[in-house]
């Protein structure tokens, strides 16, 4: 397919005629012979200016209908969390679905959700970027604040779940009167504390780090002299120097060298809260990496439905492009495959032990009374992720985004899976139960992700949505400058 007459610049491309396939320049290189270069990050012939307008636009104008209509509705949703908390902490657990021998319901399943969403944006900011994806510049400042909102999300349902939130403050080890109670550091539900807390305060500070050049710019662009103050202080007075580049560069690569553990070691300890107990379907050594993997896979999935929604609905498609997209749909069909194989490992290991608790445990999370439950995990996590074999599908905005919340769906119902079915029936059958999900349950699910995205579309309305900085360092100079060359021979796009 010829390109010679897109454009006399090789490297300017619109979103429509990316393949995702190198670009071969013929006869461009030194000796007569053809050139590959990447296709452009960024497309619709921008320049360094343009990237300031468009980025910086949602910050500098009055909300438009589209984000006044999402908004409003996230902000009904937060507020049916907020009447659904007060309902349950003035009358009791008793209007939730916990029961006994179900004590761990859908709080425990909704906290162990948002803890993974939370781990694409670690994993886009720091180890792509260690890993030097220039692809990732796209959308790493929207996945962090996504890492971030989801730890504030993750963060209530453990106080939820104590029954008597007021009492949150005694798993914080500090100097009392109580006597003996004390925190146990023996349990993992102690690690998650200060497991969640270092992840959050690291993530916290990884992402304001990144908004600080673009601060500045939102600083030197703003007219009235209390936002210009406003943005001089959120950005500690950074000029641009040379120095100052020196220093945040060196800072960035620390942070994330430090955070890159954390993508591991966050959902390692959460799925300590299982695996140290001697429950059958739980006591699996096969958990930390089964989880890491699950946890990846759901966070990069939340990270394609809100990149679709920042490209059709707030006019990013430009900057967030068809090859992000792509990229992102092969890392979860690759997660799925992977969560695939932990799921057939699950069930190689309760027959190869000899456990017959083990084995009536998986029989009976796949054939038992919640076998639709498991169904729908498997087909959403295991089968639905291999169309993005087809490289047209990976391409297409609408089948992403359908799989994308196929794949959450799927993956809030292996956390239910894992969490309910192996204990509503276990060593005894006199102490066998039920469990379903009362409307106070479905409710603060439901408001949950009212708090998430009210809280994202509150960034997007105050802060640069992509890193400016970071997209015009991966832009071809001379079509950012708008300097003119002479065209090139036809270009064609080729098969790897």
């Amino acid at each position: 397919m010829t390109r010679h007459e897109v454009s006399p610049y090789a490297t300017v491309m619109d979103d429509s005629q990316l393949t995702g396939r190198p670009i071969v320049l013929a006869g461009a290189g030194p000796y007569g012979g053809d050139v590959e270069v990447a296709e452009p990050l960024v497309t619709g012939n921008k320049k360094w200016a343009d990237v300031d307008t468009d980025i910086c636009m949602p910050a500098e104008q009055f909300p438009t209908k589209r984000w006044w209509a999402a908004f409003s509705v996230a902000l009904a949703l937060l507020g049916l969390l907020v009447f659904s908390l007060i309902t349950l902490f003035y009358t009791g657990m008793g209007i939730a679905g916990v029961n006994q021998p179900v004590s761990w319901g859908s709080f425990i399943v909704n906290f162990v959700f948002w803890i993974g969403i939370g781990h694409a944006g670690t994993l886009i900011s720091a180890v792509l970027y260690l890993f030097r994806q220039q692809w990732r510049t796209g959308i790493n400042r929207a996945a962090e604040a996504m890492t971030l909102f989801a730890v504030c999300c993750a963060g209530i349902f453990p106080v939820i779940h104590l029954g008597r939130a007021w009492y949150a403050y005694w798993l914080i080890p500090y100097p009392n009167a109580r006597g003996p109670l004390w925190v146990n550091f023996n349990s993992p539900l102690a690690w998650d504390i200060f497991a969640i807390s270092t992840y959050g305060l690291v993530s916290l500070t990884f992402w304001y780090l990144g908004l600080l050049p673009d601060l500045a710019t939102l600083r030197d662009r703003a007219t009235h002299p209390w936002r210009k103050a406003l943005y001089n202080a959120m950005s500690f007075g950074w000029t641009g120097s040379q120095r100052a580049w020196r220093h945040y560069e060196s800072a960035y690569m620390v942070l994330a060298a430090l955070a890159t553990p954390l993508v591991f070691s966050v959902h390692t300890i959460v799925s300590f809260d299982f695996a140290t107990s001697v429950i059958p379907g739980w006591h699996a050594t096969i958990f930390p990496p089964y989880f890491v993997i699950g946890a990846i896979f759901s966070g990069f999935a939340m990270v394609i439905t809100l990149m679709t929604f920042m490209r059709g609905y707030f006019g990013m498609k430009h900057y967030i492009t068809l090859n992000h997209m792509e990229n992102m749909a092969k890392i979860i069909m690759l997660t799925g495959m992977l969560v695939g194989f932990a799921y057939i490992t699950e069930f190689f290991m309760a027959w190869y032990s000899g456990s017959a608790w083990e084995g009536f445990v998986f029989k009976n999370r796949a054939f038992g009374p919640y076998g639709w439950a498991y169904a729908i995990m498997f087909t959403c996590n295991a089968i639905i992720p291999q169309l993005f074999w087809v490289k047209a599908l990976r391409r297409n905005t609408l089948v992403l985004f359908v799989v994308s919340i196929l794949v959450n769906v799927g993956m809030w119902f292996e956390r239910f899976v894992i969490v309910v079915t192996s204990l509503h029936r276990d060593y005894l059958p006199s102490s066998w139960g039920m469990y379903s999900l009362t409307f106070w349950d479905y409710s603060i699910l439901l408001g949950s992700f009212g708090l998430f995205f009210t809280l994202f579309l509150l960034f997007v309305r105050v802060l640069p949505v992509v890193a400016m900085s970071e997209v015009k360092g991966v832009m071809d100079p001379q079509v950012a400058r708008g300097v003119p060359r002479p065209a090139t021979n036809p270009v064609t796009v080729q098969g790897v």
